[in-house]
């Protein structure tokens, strides 16, 4: 039996019904590849396996790289499994030969790590086509709010969250402090980013600068970017409310306001 390591953030996932749930969060085909980070001891692993085309796992944990050899020696021989011993964190995702738009990332990651994991992959030239992973529950509801975070907003500029279950602490061993959920994120793509015709980096930095300091309203904090005059004619222009604060922005308000303020105007 291998204990949980606490430094890796790991809890194992034991309920037969989360993992069912997960495995339909992922709409998975037998012509999927599924990229899975930290397989653990293979319980989700196995069910991936039996509907999709390919599996690609990545575990970091030394002990667990014999484990899940000897119980998918013959998924791992004849390919249908490639296991690969690596940090998720550290590896190029171009050396995975996954291409862009045409796999899925299910997993139960470490929630430390969700935050960072999504912005990777997303901002990605190699970006999947969903992602489903288990997360803090609370962290999944400021997701899927209609407003909310820069993690929020950082998603919804490149697909739809949806919450699927809420999975009780002790459905994991060992049970972590907190409820966790299961989040999907569907019809991943950089459309909106073409549609409103401004980059990536324009935009995060503009969403950036607007979190940047919470207990200011959104329009204090883009001073720090733009000229007053400007930010006072896009607010009237969009029908903003002048004392709206970051979080308090949809996604397809972010992308209006980067759109009219870009255009050469930045100021650092």
């Amino acid at each position: 039996m291998i204990f949980a390591k606490k430094s890796l953030g790991q809890n194992f996932l034991k309920d037969k019904s989360a993992l069912d749930a997960i495995i339909e969060a992922g709409k998975i085909s037998n012509e999927d590849i599924i990229l899975e980070i930290g397989p653990g001891e293979g319980a989700l692993t196995s069910l991936l396996l039996a509907k999709a085309g390919k599996v690609i796992a990545v575990e970091k944990d030394d002990r667990l790289i014999p484990i899940l050899k000897e119980k998918f020696s013959k998924e791992i021989g004849s390919g249908k499994l490639e296991l690969i011993h690596e940090d998720i964190l550290n590896t190029q995702i171009k050396n995975l030969n996954l291409e862009k738009g045409e796999y899925k990332i299910i997993a139960n990651i470490p929630y430390y790590i969700t935050g960072e994991l999504t912005r990777i992959f997303l901002e990605s030239d190699f970006y999947p086509n969903t992602i489903v992973f288990l997360v803090q529950k609370e962290v999944a509801e400021r997701i899927i709010d209609e407003k909310g975070s820069i993690l929020s907003v950082s998603i919804k500029a490149y697909g739809t969250p949806e919450y699927i279950k809420t999975v009780k602490a002790g459905s994991f061993v060992p049970a972590p402090n907190v409820d966790s959920a299961i989040l999907a994120i569907y019809d991943i793509s950089k459309k909106q980013f073409e549609t409103a015709q401004i980059t990536e980096k324009d935009f995060f930095t503009v969403v950036k600068t607007g979190f940047a300091h919470k207990r200011k309203i959104l329009s204090s904090n883009l001073k720090e970017l733009f000229d007053p005059d400007k930010i006072e004619t896009t607010w009237t222009e969009l029908n903003i409310d002048k004392n709206e604060r970051a979080e308090q922005i949809t996604i397809e308000k972010w992308f209006e306001i980067t759109k009219k303020l870009i255009c050469g105007n930045i100021t650092v």
